[in-house]
C-alpha cells in the first residue's frame, strides 16, 4: 500500500511529465505559444461566416521561425479580426515585422495578411461583433490604443 505521501510525489511526477510533453507540442496550448501550425492547406473562402461557430483559432506567425497562438477571432464582411487590446503580444510584434500568417480553423490551413485596423468606425462595427459573438465588448476601444488586426487573403 502506498503512503500518501508517495502518492503525492507519483502525481507531481505525472504532471510534470504532462506539462513537459504538452509544452514540447508544436501546437499552442492554452496560453503557451507553440510552433508551426499542421492542418490542410485551403483556399481563402469568400465569406468566414463559417468561423462564427468556432471559439478559438490558432495563428502561426513569424514563418522563418515559426510561433503560434491561441486566440478568439471575428468575422465581419470578407475579413477576420484578432484583438489583442492595448497589449503589446509578441505575435504583434512579429505581424508589423511581417504580415504573413497563417490561420487553422477547424484544421484548415489558411494563409493570410494581416493590416492594423486605425479607422474609428471600422473598430466599432468590430467591437458590436465581438460582443454579439462573445458577450463583452472590448475593454479599451480607442483604436489608437490597441492592436486590431484585420486578416485578408494574400
Amino acid at each position: 500500500m502506498c503512503s500518501p505521501r508517495s502518492s503525492r510525489t507519483l502525481c507531481s511526477v505525472i504532471l510534470l511529465c504532462l506539462l513537459l510533453g504538452s509544452i514540447g507540442c508544436s501546437r499552442p496550448w492554452l496560453l503557451l505559444p507553440g510552433g508551426a501550425l499542421d492542418g490542410e492547406p485551403a483556399p481563402v473562402p469568400d465569406d468566414w461566416a463559417f468561423s462564427d461557430a468556432v471559439s478559438t483559432i490558432q495563428i502561426e506567425t513569424r514563418p522563418e521561425d515559426p510561433y503560434s497562438v491561441n486566440i478568439w477571432v471575428v468575422s465581419l464582411d470578407d475579413a477576420l479580426y484578432l484583438h489583442a487590446g492595448a497589449n503589446r503580444a509578441a505575435w504583434i510584434e512579429h505581424l508589423e515585422a511581417d504580415p504573413r500568417l497563417r490561420a487553422r480553423i477547424d484544421g484548415r490551413l489558411f494563409d493570410l495578411t494581416a493590416t492594423r485596423v486605425v479607422s474609428p468606425e471600422e473598430f466599432a462595427r468590430f467591437a458590436d461583433a465581438y460582443d454579439a459573438k462573445y458577450g463583452v465588448r472590448p475593454r479599451n476601444e480607442n483604436v489608437a490604443e490597441v492592436y486590431l488586426m484585420r486578416l485578408e487573403g494574400r
